[in-house]
């Protein structure tokens, strides 16, 4: 099995566990709105980014490196969407189950998990009818 078979959202959603669980007693919502950097634009507002912004940022990146992946035709991508849907139901028992998953940040890493199960199914089924109508014509 090679790495490219394991999903790379999994990443934000172990990201946000550990962050969480060694973030000790306080909520998650507060830890996750403690700003990383704060930048002064042109007009003089100030845009805060903060640790949930960026595991967000995190899970774009992995969700766009897993809809690269879903391109590809083999076993190893079969069990890379099989494993993604595991990602995705851990991720909505969390988010349903654990108070500290009750934020918006884990909404949109949650949300993340599904785009990549729906876009990999999608993705393959099409790319692998692209594939048979290929071979069909020779």
């Amino acid at each position: 099995m090679s790495l490219r078979a394991l999903p790379t959202i999994a990443i934000p959603v172990i990201l946000y566990n550990a962050l969480v669980v060694f973030a000790g007693d306080g909520s998650a919502a507060g830890f996750l709105q403690v700003p990383l950097f704060t930048m002064r634009m042109i007009k003089g507002a100030e845009w805060v980014f903060s640790r949930g912004d960026l595991i967000i940022l995190i899970t774009m990146g992995c969700l766009f490196v897993e809809l690269i992946k879903s391109t590809y035709t083999s076993a190893a991508s079969l069990f890379d969407h099989g494993l993604s849907m595991l990602v995705f139901i851990v991720c909505i028992v969390e988010f349903l189950v654990v108070d500290s998953a009750a934020t918006s940040v884990f909404f949109f890493i949650m949300t993340g998990a599904l785009i990549d199960v729906v876009a990999g199914f999608t993705i393959g089924i099409r790319v692998a009818r692209r594939d048979l109508t290929i071979g069909a014509g020779s």
